[in-house]
């Protein structure tokens, strides 16, 4: 009969980071071993706590499933004698598989006559492999980003261990970890009812553990926070500010949630809104209010672990926290505002961005350039002039409030807009409140700036220059803030790719990945018609002095670098590898333009001649592998065979319509116009041998070849395509 696996693994608490990693991973790690010990199962659930992980697997069978196996030994004529009799090679055969000599057949290979074997192998006790699967699992703690080892064993956690309950049905599965010893006891909260008690099965487990104050099921404790949470902002006329990230991190720092409402001083509603909630939510984990127009109430909700015979008394401790982290947060504020933004961008020449790149005022130096070079790239700025400087962009004569847009042009007035704020961007970083809040960076600035009067266009680039600030996140709304991101991230990449510092696959301490992937997703979203290739030039020039590898190879290697971040975001799109293969092998620039050429082919492929469009194209590359004809035009006068002349006139006659196609960027009727050549390459290997013995004729076929490769070779390597 089937029976229910059942594991919990009791630790102290875990950093709430850590579980819902660990539980996935656990999750496939023992689906995997019981995969691999053949063992069937119908479901697997996990729940966990900042003191337990728990696997449940359902409907497992008690054994393994007899199995069949089938060994060849030795040829026959090996295996007996001239007289029949066998010889030490089948003896030695017979002894490995464990069966008698009679037991061995004879059969028929492709090779010959050879001895053979068949046997059932008995399926072992599901219990007797888990007894050696769960210690193994639970000992590797591969589920972990970062594991220690506790007291004077050799087991490395997260966490000390301990307890262990691991049951199969209502059965005791006996292992040890370190000094801990499984069983069937688990413990309840540990404050509240810390007494361990004995279950029998998933769902006693589910009803002891809520007796003894804890929500074992992260989703359920999600849903007893949130409904919390909005009982008490109701109470006091508010709204809680949403905030998903918060939520999922508090459901997993508590195992019984006890929502408490408290206040704080009207004074600090004085401070910009997101210096408030920031103070709330990164240091003290607290839900802000909000009123219905969403401004900020002085109030705060926290997740308690316990209840408590007085909550007044945690509320009040909760108000004495949160008042010292405010006051802090107002005197750095008061401090800050009294110097212009402007005047905090000199103090960037004290402070290193990286020791072979020089300070944080270089870095501003260099992309401000580099901003002001993409956005007259984009054609909405003027370009910068070789005897500019980019410190003019901090001088009122640069002031784009000083300046009407219409009076200036748009072009001078964004190019001030873009300067300076790039200039003005990572002035915050010296500023008190940042100091004590970094990820207030670029909202400070932002803050700074409107308090120092800029105008808006300014303020609101500064804080977008840093979008996106994960996968997938938001993007920058306007053309300077999104220009500013890309220079500033370009920057970075290309200087730490200057002087060799890499990302590995164990280290990216300045997050190239998701720098390189936030250029990607900027450019998609705003259909910036640029090559990538034209910028990295530009950041690479203005690098410079800096540089420890030749220009040539940091180009290379950058540029490879977004190659496969390009290919790393279209893959999980539904895009087939080969489809982004063929395309990527070809110039790919221009991001916009590549991945518009990967939706043609992706949709190319399901023409019924695509297939046989690819065989011939292959065919031509094929021939034309290694060989460096570069853009030479076939000899009509060398011609021998007419089927030569029609490929070479079909050719002719489309190329201008593929070109003129390719600069429209209409490519599902350029994949259409190439496939109108199919039968006349196959008509044309059918008849016409390439590899002749006259050099001449040779070369001019192959010239012929080359061009009829090149129809395609700017758009995408059809060769490349899966057939």
């Amino acid at each position: 009969m089937p029976k229910d696996l059942f594991l919990e693994i009791g630790t102290e608490e875990m950093p709430a980071g850590f579980i819902p990693k660990a539980l996935e991973s656990m999750q496939g790690l023992l689906k995997k071993a019981l995969e691999d010990n053949r063992l069937g199962f119908k479901d697997v659930s996990a729940l966990g706590t900042p003191r337990r992980l728990v696997i449940f697997i359902k409907g497992m069978a008690e054994k393994q499933a007899d199995t069949v196996v089938e060994a060849t030994g030795p040829a026959k004529r090996a295996a007996f004698d001239e007289h029949g009799k066998p010889t030490k090679a089948a003896e030695g055969f017979a002894k490995s598989q464990g069966v008698k000599i009679k037991d061995l057949k004879i059969i028929q290979t492709p090779k010959g006559e050879y001895i053979s074997v068949r046997k059932v192998v008995k399926g072992k006790k599901t219990k007797d492999i888990l007894q050696d699967v769960l210690p193994k699992l639970i000992a590797s703690s591969e589920f972990f980003p970062k594991t220690m080892r506790w007291g004077s064993g050799d087991i490395y956690f997260a966490r000390p261990i301990h307890w262990i309950v691991a049951l199969f049905g209502k059965d005791i599965i006996r292992f040890k970890v370190g000094n801990i010893k499984s069983g069937a006891a688990s413990c309840g909260h540990r404050f509240m009812k810390p007494q361990p008690f004995k279950i029998t099965g998933f769902k006693d487990y589910l009803k002891k553990t809520k007796a003894a104050y804890v929500i074992a099921d992260p989703e359920e404790r999600k849903k007893l926070i949130q409904k919390g949470i909005e009982k008490e902002a109701k109470a006091v006329k508010g709204i809680v500010l949403q905030d998903n990230g918060l939520l999922d991190e508090v459901a997993n720092l508590v195992e019984y949630p006890v929502p408490l409402c408290g206040g704080f001083d009207k004074e600090f509603l004085s401070l910009p809104k997101d210096v408030v909630v920031n103070a709330m939510r990164e240091h003290q984990r607290y839900f802000s209010v909000v009123d219905k127009n969403g401004n900020l109430l002085p109030y705060f909700i926290t997740i308690a672990n316990t209840k408590t015979k007085d909550p007044k008394v945690v509320i009040k401790g909760n108000e004495r926290v949160l008042k010292a982290r405010l006051s802090d947060a107002k005197f750095y504020f008061d401090k800050d505002i009294k110097i212009p933004l402007t005047e905090r961008v000199d103090q960037l020449r004290g402070v290193v961005f990286q020791a072979k790149l020089g300070t944080s005022y270089e870095k501003v130096e260099r992309f401000t350039e580099l901003a002001v070079f993409i956005g007259a790239m984009l054609d909405q700025c003027e370009p910068f002039r070789p005897e500019e400087k980019v410190e003019e962009f901090l001088g009122e004569d640069y002031n784009p409030k000083a300046f009407d847009s219409f009076s200036i042009g748009p072009k001078l007035f964004n190019k001030m807009v873009v300067g300076r704020a790039a200039m003005l961007c990572k002035a915050d970083l010296t500023s008190g409140m940042v100091g004590e809040f970094p990820k207030l960076q670029g909202v400070m600035g932002m803050e700074y700036a409107l308090i120092s009067g800029e105008c808006t266009d300014v303020a609101r680039a500064i804080y977008e220059h840093y979008l996106p600030t994960q996968a997938g996140g938001k993007l920058p709304s306007g053309i300077p803030g999104a220009v500013i991101s890309i220079a500033d991230k370009m920057d970075t990449i290309c200087g730490c790719f200057a002087v060799g510092q890499n990302p590995t696959g164990a280290a990216d301490p300045y997050a190239l990945r998701r720098q390189a992937l936030g250029i990607i997703a900027i450019i998609i979203e705003k259909g910036f018609p640029v090559g990538i290739d034209k910028i990295i030039d530009k950041s690479i020039s203005l690098l410079n002095t800096k540089l420890t590898r030749t220009p040539a190879d940091v180009k290379k290697d950058v540029l490879e670098f977004f190659k496969e971040r390009l290919r790393n975001q279209l893959m999980p799109q539904g895009y087939f590898f080969d489809t982004v293969d063929a395309v990527l092998s070809a110039p790919w620039h221009d991001i916009n333009d590549a991945v518009k050429r990967v939706k043609a082919l992706e949709e190319f492929k399901k023409n019924p001649a695509c297939n046989a469009l690819v065989v011939a194209f292959k065919r031509v590359s094929n021939i034309l592998k290694g060989g460096d004809l570069k853009n030479e035009r076939p000899d009509a006068a060398l011609f021998e065979d007419v089927n030569e002349k029609a490929l070479f006139e079909t050719a002719e006659r489309i190329a201008p319509e593929i070109e003129q196609y390719g600069k429209e960027g209409n490519y599902e009727k350029l994949f259409e116009t190439l496939a109108s050549l199919k039968g006349t390459i196959d008509t044309f290997f059918d008849k016409v041998m390439v590899m002749v013995d006259d050099e001449k004729i040779r070369r001019n076929r192959l010239v012929l070849l080359n061009m009829i490769r090149n129809l395609y070779y700017q758009i995408a390597d059809m060769s490349r395509v899966a057939g």
